[in-house]
């Protein structure tokens, strides 16, 4: 491993989030009313959280709010507290591109936001090109913790003084994050290591924005019910359950151990090997990866390696991971990737992990089949199915949409397939149609196409749909083998007899409440009001007609009679009548009318 690196830590996350320019911070009262309006509808527990929320709305007002603000029609109000704030470029800052101000004012909030960022990078079903674009270039400039404020919690997790614990220890860190930082070392048995120690106090950091985030996701789906079918709270409730796994390092270490026993078939593939002993939440140590970083492309030929073989490896190794396992690297970047002589590959960083059951496996195969084999309904319905039929989807034409995307394709052959792009553009098709995946798949498909990437930047010849065919197949009749299918079998069958084990006290269960008056039958009809305003207008217009037809047979009859007024020369009553026959006939045109152009919408509003 090059100097600078080592394994199991990124450093894209974010740098600590600042105070107010002037170095204060305090934000006027009216100031911060003004920006952040709706958000103090909400209860916020404690004073940190305000404190913290008020040092958003700085960073906010810093970088502009971008579109958000826009939309919120705050853009005049955000240049005047620019004013106040004493901010030069305050008018400029309120009407820049959004994407940029974000990404800046992300990387400035510290880890959670910066890491929040980095996965919606990879949602291109939530967000457009030039939102994930941006949000890729999160990185941060992180400086390290000093050592005499990193070494009192670092003695308490090895029990003892690093001096004594390992035979060499390197106080100056190989690398430093907004999570943790590393420093290299050596055990006593001459065993090379990295030590990777959390930084003090960042899980109360983390912890309590991660509160705010789930507030302001409530407060997002209130201001903007557009956004109710990406699921903004689900979103960050998934987000935080993945970045709270990041916070414990040891779970690092046992990820990294179940993938390298499902990988144990390959010796080509290099896991760093855990240290338990000296391995807790707060530290794990791990063995010294030495090899070629994956972004050096230069040194892979100066070493001698196979680029071709190694992005042929790596591609199996991954795709072992997802299709086979169900467990797989959710990053598999350069960065995260070291080559080795003999022309094998480390992977490092199990932080982020991946988990897809045997039903989504099953689903994956036949999406991935249907793309490469151009079959637009097999992929209509998997994703459909993902996304779990929301009201507002069409699903012929999402289908016709998806059978044109396919058909683009039709005649090229297989080894020119680019899988990561048609993915790409397949979670497109589902933005356009407010369709959004759930997030272990919108994972996944991040991961397929990192993978491609990866594999075309050692050899730009490399096609996964060539690489993954074999093994989707190969899965795909494992899972139908007579084994295969006695195993499934049995499951079935022992929960048929778990089942009909518990009928009977389900019975006596249901059976007792039904004699002491507790069981209650509810009936939801949806849009029944709505259903019942309709019929209501239609027995109106039908009255309304009624009423039409009767006085214009009335004053026909009446124009035969002869005596009574007269109005031009003509029975003043009939005419009446008719005047009173075409003003209802207008009214009810105009009723038709009005229900033949009004919008789909126009019924809920």
């Amino acid at each position: 491993m090059g100097a600078g690196r080592r394994p199991g830590l990124r450093e894209d996350n974010c740098s600590a989030g600042k105070s107010a320019p002037d170095g204060s911070d305090d934000l006027p009262a009216p100031v911060y009313r003004a920006i952040l309006g709706p958000m103090l509808t909400t209860p916020f527990g404690t004073a940190s959280e305000l404190g913290r929320l008020q040092e958003i709305a700085a960073v906010f007002i810093r970088h502009g709010l971008g579109d958000t603000v826009r939309r919120l029609g705050l853009a005049d109000a955000l240049a005047r507290a620019g004013h106040v704030l004493h901010f030069d470029n305050a008018d400029a800052l309120a009407r820049l591109q959004p994407p940029e101000q974000l990404r800046r004012a992300l990387e400035e909030l510290g880890p959670t936001f910066v890491k929040l960022g980095q996965i919606l990078a990879g949602r291109a079903d939530l967000l457009p090109p030039e939102w994930i674009a941006e949000f890729a270039r999160l990185h941060s400039r992180v400086p390290a913790v000093p050592w005499s404020e990193l070494l009192p919690q670092l003695r308490e997790d090895l029990g003892g003084e690093p001096d004594a614990v390992f035979a060499r220890f390197d106080v100056e860190p190989l690398a430093a994050a907004s999570i943790a930082q590393v420093h290299r070392a050596r055990l006593h048995d001459g065993t090379e290591v990295v030590v990777k120690v959390r930084r003090p106090a960042i899980r109360e950091v983390i912890e309590a924005d991660l509160r705010l985030l789930q507030r302001l996701a409530v407060l997002a789906e209130a201001e903007w019910p557009a956004l109710k079918p990406y699921r903004p709270r689900l979103v960050v409730r998934q987000f935080a359950r993945s970045l709270r796994g990041e916070l414990d390092l040891a779970a690092e270490c046992r990820h990294a151990e179940r993938v390298a026993a499902n990988l144990a078939g390959l010796p080509e593939i290099v896991i760093p090997r855990v240290h338990w002993a000296h391995t807790g939440e707060r530290v794990n140590v791990q063995d010294f990866i030495d090899g070629v970083a994956g972004e050096d492309l230069d040194g892979i030929d100066r070493a001698g390696l196979d680029r071709k073989l190694l992005a042929r490896r790596g591609a199996h190794a991954v795709l072992k991971m997802i299709v086979a396992d169900g467990f797989f690297h959710a990053d598999p970047h350069p960065g995260n990737v070291f080559y080795l002589a003999g022309n094998r590959i480390a992977f490092i960083d199990f932080g982020m992990i991946g988990r897809i059951s045997p039903r989504r496996r099953e689903d994956l195969l036949r999406l991935l089949l249907g793309l490469v084999e151009r079959r637009p309904r097999a992929v209509a319905e998997v994703l459909l199915d993902w996304t779990g039929h929301p009201p507002t989807a069409d699903p012929a034409a999402l289908e016709d949409e998806i059978e044109t995307f396919v058909d683009q394709y039709h005649g090229v052959a297989l080894a020119q397939l680019n899988l990561g792009r048609m993915l790409t553009e397949l979670t497109t098709v589902l933005r356009e149609h407010r369709l959004a995946l759930p997030a272990d798949l919108a994972l996944l498909i991040k991961a397929f196409i990192s993978l491609e990437g990866m594999g075309r930047g050692l050899d730009p010849g490399f096609h996964m749909a060539t690489e993954a065919l074999p093994l989707l197949r190969q899965v795909l009749r494992a899972r139908y083998q007579p084994k295969a299918l006695a195993a499934r079998a049995g499951q079935l069958l022992g929960q048929a007899l778990a089942d009909a084990g518990s009928l009977p006290a389900d019975l006596a269960r249901l059976l007792r409440r039904a004699r002491e008056g507790r069981i209650q039958v509810g009936i939801d009809i949806a849009h029944l009001r709505r259903a019942a305003d309709q019929i209501d207008r239609a027995a109106n217009r039908l009255a309304l007609s009624l009423v039409v037809a009767a006085l214009i047979i009335g004053s026909s009859i009446v124009m035969t009679v002869g005596g009574g007024p007269t109005l031009l020369g003509l029975p003043a009553f009939g005419l009446l009548g008719f005047a009173g026959a075409v003003i209802g006939g207008l009214a009810l045109m105009r009723s038709v009318w009005r229900v033949g152009h009004r919008r789909p919408d126009d019924d809920e509003a």
